[in-house]
């Protein structure tokens, strides 16, 4: 649960290049840290590339040419970025947040999950692996199994946290395969397209606000 503190939320309905996102983070993280700028979350897409997280091997790039890379400095292996993903970047202030590492990590999961329940979705954390995933259908021609519909990778500086989530809208799903999902051969990746839910980016973006509301125990306001 948090304080009362301001907490700002910024749609931005146009593509923001990664390198962009990152510098915006970077300084807004200093900011929030000295207590010169609200927190934020930030909702975007990016044009289409291959992120590298801390823990990314390089033999999981499977086509190293097709999309520009970026090392990053979030946790996680590789993840692509594109078109109709909503990426979710949360900067919060962790000492006004639980000063706990893992239960804002445990919450971002609970956020994500109950925004798909909004988008009528069921989406389950594992134990042995990170992001959410759904179960395919019984119905469904595929092989039996499951899919990440939404990855999470985060970075904490100086109990100030960037980067954050992603949720799969109506990306091109075979754009992820030129990497290893965040190392994961064994499963598969879905988007709510590909389940059948079509959803405006409006509306999620709605079910990602009112969401992290209830589970952060915050107010959001629109970014000046």
């Amino acid at each position: 649960m948090s304080d009362s503190r301001t907490i700002q939320v910024r749609r931005s309905n146009d593509l923001v290049p990664y390198g962009d996102a990152v510098r915006e983070m970077e300084a807004r993280v200093a900011a929030i840290h000295a207590e010169n700028a609200p927190e934020l979350v930030w909702l975007l897409e990016h044009p289409p590339l291959y992120t590298a997280g801390t823990s990314a091997q390089e033999t999981d790039l499977l086509s190293p040419n097709r999309f520009p890379v970026f090392k990053s400095g979030r946790g996680g292996q590789y993840t692509y970025h594109g078109p109709g993903q909503r990426v979710a970047y949360v900067m919060l202030d962790l000492r006004h947040h639980g000063h706990d590492l893992r239960c804002y990590v445990k919450n971002l999961e609970a956020w994500m999950i109950d925004a798909l329940a909004h988008l009528d979705v069921r989406g389950e954390t594992r134990d042995d692996r990170i992001g959410i995933w759904v179960e395919r259908d019984s119905d469904s021609s595929l092989v039996p199994g499951e899919d990440k519909i939404c990855a999470i990778g985060v970075r904490v500086r100086r109990w100030v946290s960037f980067h954050g989530a992603a949720i799969n809208v109506t990306p091109d799903l075979e754009h992820f395969s030129g990497i290893v999902p965040c190392g994961v051969s064994q499963h598969g990746v879905t988007s709510l397209e590909a389940l059948g839910k079509h959803a405006s980016m409006k509306f999620v973006d709605h079910a990602l606000t009112t969401s992290f509301e209830k589970i952060f125990g915050v107010t959001l306001v629109d970014e000046n």
